[in-house]
């Protein structure tokens, strides 16, 4: 993945695809999960953001200067976040604190210099408080799991570069687990398009349209 890694040049087609993708499940959540059947947490605004996801990550990417990795890790963390929180689906309301977010934590997990909350606070329009309890909520949703493996990190972001390449639109890239299908998780909600069992060695992928 040396292009992801060391070319600062690919990464707005990295966010263009990234933010393509997270419209789709937004607006798919918004018309399928109406937010009063859905868990409010910290993350939900009272109205609509109105920069639009993709300007978001691109304020993001301008002024965070975190590594390219950032993204690839940010995204495994949205990705298990959803997952482990079946009744707090990523939609229009939340999407761009959960961004902010899940890139401030990967920044601190992965970079050896990285801006402090007061900064990406700032960047993402919100309190430095809000932004603090944000973290904490995000740490705790995922369980603390913010390590990443070469192997989760490789399938991550090979599947977005072999995706960015083609021009292909995003999929929902789903695996089956012992407890549930891809049919069924499909059937229950959205989810970000590639969910998978990261203890499953063999990482036998479904694609769902």
């Amino acid at each position: 993945m040396a292009e992801l890694e060391n070319s600062d040049q690919i990464m707005p087609k990295v966010i263009a695809f990234l933010s393509s993708l997270l419209q789709r499940v937004s607006e798919s959540n918004d018309l399928n999960r109406p937010l009063e059947t859905q868990t409010i947490s910290v993350f939900h605004g009272l109205t609509r953001p109105t920069i639009s996801i993709q300007s978001y990550l691109e304020r993001i990417f301008k002024y965070a200067h975190c590594s390219p990795s950032c993204f690839i890790v940010a995204y495994v963390y949205l990705d298990r976040f959803v997952q482990r929180q079946p009744l707090l689906p990523i939609n229009s309301f939340n999407v761009h604190r959960l961004l902010i977010t899940s890139v401030l934590i990967s920044a601190k997990f992965m970079d050896d210099m990285y801006y402090n909350n007061a900064y990406y606070a700032k960047v993402g329009g919100i309190s430095t408080k809000e932004m603090n309890l944000l973290e904490v909520e995000l740490l705790f949703g995922l369980g603390f799991h913010l390590n990443v493996t070469p192997t989760t990190f490789h399938t991550y972001s090979s599947f977005l570069q072999t995706h960015i390449f083609l021009r292909s639109p995003p999929l929902q890239l789903l695996v089956s687990s012992s407890s549930s299908s891809a049919v069924d998780i499909i059937g229950r909600t959205q989810k970000l398009h590639c969910c998978f069992n990261e203890e499953d060695d063999s990482h036998q992928k479904q694609l769902a349209v």
